[in-house]
């Protein structure tokens, strides 16, 4: 196997599902679409796709709201007739769908849901070489997917699909950048197909088991994963954030054995969980809050006998099973990337028999560098895992600006982009040479841990552009300092400040469920998030769980002072204002700084 679409061939010949991906149709129903139907339907959106003209090389736009089953049918179509994918996230604004439709030379575009044909439609005055759109749902007026679907012109489609190569460009995959335009990442069938082949392994799902998808398809990481669960035959089963749980939720009917997700989900998950705990009276609270304390020693590959191991089964009986069931009851892993997930949260998880994984890499690395993994002694707590097979790593420290052990990852291997599309100049910057190797840098700061077996395990302390200098000339990385602190239930979010000031501080988001809970246990009487953060109790709240966190960091790393702010920090903001945090959900610092610029000089004034 050399091309993606060589997984799906190889679902048809040796494991083939009546299922084999799934979503719910308009009446809420699960529709199936079985191996047989989506190597016919790519064959035929394929051929349609080169009758219509296209060549190999050309570039098409895939775009929706929610996962299903017709993207990635249409990814497999484009691969087959040779066509480059350029995945968009639905949430970006106008102006960056046309900064992207255009440098890509987008000439069609495949949408789903919502305003994304409207959208797109809107972009054409702008975008001249975007000719035709379809949607993925029937509407009157606009061209629907289907109507290209040719089944005379398959010979053709068979020759463009003998002289594809794992060689060729795939996908250009535009990054979510902070700062300026977005940048194009060009990956090719290898790049992509080695991490599937390398990470298939630890994923322990067997043939025809059922799986989650809900993480954006846009994004490399999702998409990789989709990929893996053909390669091991499982059965997937596609739906949005907005159902996932209750007893009609999306978890509660698939029952899955696995699927990926970010630290956000798993935190807000937890949340719910410490929230229901609190509202627990008498006995029951008591056991919730004893099991919660259990989980505060409970280290991975654990050897329990005697004492501590009945009370670990009395807290899986009286808790944890409880968790799982909300889960579905079935759920073997749970591979969590994207962003660091708190120490606690992994913790917690792990010890209620939920194993959370956390994996590490980049858009440009297709994405897997490393992984943390099921089998004993493959997982440390707080670590990124190990290397996978074929890539290398290493820690720079040569700029000096890092602590003795730690420095920029960098990182090399047959996953590693072929640079950023029509940027030349900031490939000479993203890949150096040492000793004869050229190495991408990752932009990360970390270093590496020894593990059971004296494996050597990867640990994530900072990303290198955000790395604050303070005016004594002392480095801080906020990243570890804000996992930590927004561990704690009144925290939503938090971020860091202090570049070039004398000290360090914070500008905090509460959890406006947090701490109506809070209130309601100390009898204080709830207005609105709004009025509450300005009363003197409240901050002297949160300004006890910021003392109980600082002895955890050095004196110069400690939050000396910070502002509590309302309003959730998004991902996209309906009023066109620019949003706080990336589609992957990374803060977008700059922009806190900018919206917020009245706290943070009260905070220094």
């Amino acid at each position: 196997m050399t091309r993606l679409f060589d997984l799906l061939y190889r679902q048809y010949d040796t494991n083939p599902l009546d299922a084999s991906m799934s979503a719910r149709d308009a009446s809420g129903n699960w529709k199936s679409y079985s191996t047989n139907d989506v190597k016919m339907y790519a064959e035929q959106a394929a051929s349609g796709l080169v009758k219509l003209g296209y060549k190999p090389g050309d570039k098409v736009a895939l775009v929706i709201y929610k996962n299903r089953p017709e993207w990635v049918i249409m990814d497999f179509a484009l691969q087959m007739a040779g066509l480059i994918s350029i995945p968009l996230y639905p949430t970006i604004s106008i102006s960056e769908f046309e900064y992207i439709l255009n440098e890509a030379e987008v000439k069609a575009a495949f949408c789903g849901g919502g305003d994304l044909y409207d959208k797109l439609s809107s972009t054409q005055k702008n975008v001249p070489g975007l000719k035709r759109i379809y949607t993925f749902d029937k509407v009157a007026g606009r061209p629907y997917w289907e109507e290209i679907f040719d089944a005379k012109g398959l010979a053709k489609v068979e020759e463009i699909k003998k002289k594809s190569t794992g060689e060729d460009l795939v996908t250009i995959i535009y990054t979510s950048g902070t700062t300026g335009n977005p940048k194009g990442v060009m990956l090719t069938h290898n790049n992509v197909m080695h991490v599937i082949v390398e990470t298939s392994k630890f994923l322990f799902v067997k043939p025809g088991e059922k799986v989650l998808s809900f993480l954006p398809l846009c994004h490399i990481y999702e998409r990789a994963v989709s990929f893996a669960w053909f390669h091991e035959g499982s059965s997937i089963y596609f739906c949005g954030t907005d159902n996932l749980s209750g007893p009609n939720g999306d978890l509660a009917s698939v029952r899955p054995v696995a699927f990926t997700t970010v630290p956000r989900l798993l935190e807000k998950i937890y949340e719910a969980i410490y929230n229901k705990g609190l509202a627990l009276k008498g006995v029951k609270k008591a056991l919730f809050f004893w099991a919660l304390r259990l989980t505060d020693t409970y280290e991975i590959d654990q050897k329990l006998s005697g004492v501590k191991k009945l009370k670990w089964k009395m807290a899986d009986t009286l808790i944890f099973d409880k968790w799982r069931a909300a889960l579905g009851g079935n759920v073997r892993l749970i591979v969590t990337g994207s962003a660091p997930c708190p120490l606690q949260i992994l913790r917690i998880f792990c010890a209620a028999g939920i194993n959370v994984r956390e994996a590490y890499g980049l858009t440009e690395t297709s994405p897997t560098l490393t992984i943390n993994s099921l089998e004993p002694g493959g997982c440390v707590i707080g670590t990124v895992g190990y290397v996978i097979p074929g890539v290398e790593l290493y820690i720079d420290k040569s700029s000096g600006e890092y602590k003795e052990d730690e420095g920029e990852i960098l990182a090399m291997g047959p996953n590693v982009m072929s640079g950023y599309y029509k940027k030349p100049e900031i490939n000479a910057q993203v890949f150096k040479l040492i000793d004869g190797k050229k190495w991408f840098c990752t932009g990360d700061v970390g270093k590496l841990v020894k593990g059971p077996g004296g494996k050597e395990f990867l640990k994530i302390t900072d990303r290198k552009k955000e790395l604050l200098k303070t005016s004594g000339g002392k480095y801080v990385a906020p990243a570890p300092i804000e996992n930590r602190i927004k561990e704690n239930f009144i925290i939503d979010q938090i971020m860091v400040i202090g570049d070039k000031q004398k000290f360090v501080s914070a500008l905090i988001v509460p959890s406006e469920q947090g701490l109506k809970n809070w209130c309601l246990h100390k009898n204080i009487p709830w207005t609105h998030l709004e009025d509450m953060i300005q009363q003197d109790r409240i901050i002297r709240k949160y300004q006890k769980v910021i003392d109980a966190y600082n002895p955890e960091f050095g004196h110069i790393e400690q939050i000396k002072k910070f502002r509590l702010v309302p309003g959730v920090w998004l991902p996209i903001r309906e009023d066109g204002s620019e949003a706080e945090l990336t589609p992957t959900l990374k803060l977008k610092r700059r922009v806190i700084r900018e919206k917020y610029n009245n706290e943070i000089q009260e905070i220094y004034s």
